[in-house]
């Protein structure tokens, strides 16, 4: 059986990168999404739904708190 051996490095400050900026962009698409199914469960609760499902799904899978705009 193989052994993995981990060689520990210090980090290096140089290559951190500065603060985030946000692109607005993003968060518009973000903010489109969320505003399309309020749409629909406005438009008709019931026939939406498993629209709004789906949305919510696909939104929760693609999107994370670790995205980067």
């Amino acid at each position: 059986m193989a052994r993995v051996l981990t060689i520990p490095a210090l980090p290096d400050p140089t290559r951190r990168k500065g603060a985030r900026q946000t692109d607005p962009r993003y968060v518009e698409g973000q903010r489109l999404l969320v505003d399309a199914m309020n749409y629909l469960l406005k438009a008709d609760r019931r026939k939406n739904k498993e629209a709004v499902t789906f949305l919510s799904e696909h939104f929760r899978t693609q999107f994370r708190m670790s995205d980067r705009p």
